[in-house]
């Protein structure tokens, strides 16, 4: 029987800023991964409605598929206390409470300045509200990542393929090269009482060829894929079935549908 091992995991809280990595996660039924995508920066006036809140796409936020600068911020965001921390060349640019309106002025006075040439008009700093996340995908619950299929991207490419390119929230070991795309409707299940279903895989777009470290648009992984695989697919979306803690080490295995 195939087993899966989780070598990583990580959340976003602000869509396109820093990734952050965690030990583990408790995962809910019907929920998103804890502490990801809870917040994004409105580029212009998106029609976002917090009241009646809808999957927007994400050309209406400041995101690395077409702002690669942003991967040259390092940001922090503590949970328990609600501070965001934007850091630039080293150096404290903010440092923020984003549950008070001077706070979020902070932010977006920030990102008005470093994002000038990209804006398309006034930066907003939006808050998900209950239920709702600023994922990629209507259904991007929870991501997942081969790193066996990273590995073999690094063949086609002839380079370095930085794992975080794809901004998952659980990479795992165990699978060969590619073997998560045909895992569609396949459950996975924890030691824990975690089950997760399969529900899709994750199409990739130009925000994987910036380098996450440097912020330089140096691949181009979904043309290669496409010309090596004929598709643009890494990686698979996957929904909560049964709670359960996810941890680094933990393994996961194939259960009963």
């Amino acid at each position: 029987m195939t087993t899966l091992t989780l070598d990583t995991l990580y959340r976003y809280p602000v869509k396109g800023l820093s990734p952050e990595t965690i030990r583990e996660a408790a995962l809910t039924p019907n929920d998103y991964f804890p502490g990801d995508r809870l917040f994004a920066i409105e580029n212009g006036p998106s029609g976002f409605d917090p009241l009646q809140p809808r999957h927007q796409p994400k050309i209406k936020y400041l995101m690395l598929m077409r702002d690669e600068a942003l991967a040259r911020l390092d940001t922090r965001f503590d949970e328990a206390a609600g501070v965001l921390t934007i850091r630039h060349e080293g150096a404290l640019a903010v440092e923020a409470d984003l549950a008070s309106p001077e706070g979020c002025r902070s932010v977006e006075g920030f990102l008005k300045s470093y994002m000038a040439d990209s804006l398309r008009g006034e930066p907003r700093l939006l808050t998900a509200p209950s239920g709702y996340r600023f994922t990629d995908s209507p259904r991007g619950y929870v991501s997942l990542v081969n790193l066996a299929s990273v590995t073999a991207l690094e063949g086609m490419t002839g380079a370095a393929v930085d794992p975080l390119r794809f901004r998952a929230n659980l990479y795992v070991t165990g699978l060969e090269p590619w073997a998560e795309l045909d895992l569609v409707d396949r459950i996975l299940a924890g030691a824990d009482g975690l089950r997760l279903r399969i529900i899709s895989r994750t199409v990739r777009c130009a925000a994987t060829n910036v380098d996450p470290a440097t912020g330089i648009r140096d691949l181009s992984i979904p043309r290669t894929l496409h010309a090596h695989l004929g598709h643009a697919d890494c990686g698979v979306y996957a929904e909560v079935l049964e709670g359960g803690r996810a941890a680094i080490g933990d393994r996961l295995t194939f259960g009963p549908t």
